[in-house]
């Protein structure tokens, strides 16, 4: 057995731990950014599994102008201490302080990932018609309405089929291209 045996799954445990939380930390920055509906079942897990890591913090960062700004900080500080951890974990000789820089286009990342699969399950769901009183399904609605309702504006349907999620994905993938690179390279550089 070499080193690498109880590496993998540490490497593994990490990401799937510290990813689902900050997941779930960013759909409640988004949730409330959008102003969806916090008596949906769904909305409600989401506050109760974050409301006790979040009400501490925003004693010292509080909310402006509608938004959750001590959400961002902890997917901020999240994101860093993953990235401290899987940098010490597989040994990288990287200041832990770096992991701070490059959580910023992590965070982006997971922002635009969040979009991307959001309009995809409601892509698949509008295939077999799902019931509009279903909680997902609302959510779902509310949250992609941001990003899709200038692309439907452009793009009529044509024939009974509405191609704006397709522009808005492609426009995501671009921006996630044309976005996170730089932004790494920024975090990267010297200063």
């Amino acid at each position: 057995m070499t080193g690498s045996y109880l590496l993998d799954p540490l490497v593994f445990l990490i990401q799937t731990l510290f990813g689902l939380y900050i997941a779930v930390v960013a759909l409640r920055f988004l949730l409330q950014w959008v102003r969806a509906d916090f008596y949906n079942p769904i909305s409600q897990f989401v506050v109760r599994i974050t409301t006790p890591v979040l009400r501490p913090l925003r004693r010292i960062v509080p909310g402006y102008g509608g938004l959750d700004l001590a959400a961002l900080v902890l997917i901020w500080l999240l994101s860093a201490v993953e990235l401290g951890l899987m940098a010490l974990v597989v040994g990288l000789d990287r200041s832990l302080f770096g992991a701070f820089g490059w959580a910023i286009p992590s965070m982006v990342e997971l922002f635009i990932n969040i979009f991307l699969f959001a309009i995809l399950i409601r892509v698949i769901l509008s295939w077999v018609n799902p019931d509009p009183y279903n909680p997902a399904t609302a959510l779902l609605d509310r949250l992609t309405a941001p990003v899709m309702r200038p692309a439907q504006r452009v793009i009529r349907p044509i024939g009974g089929i509405d191609l704006s999620p397709m522009l808005v994905m492609i426009g995501l993938v671009l921006l996630n291209m044309l976005l996170i690179p730089p932004l790494k390279w920024l975090v990267a550089s010297p200063f």
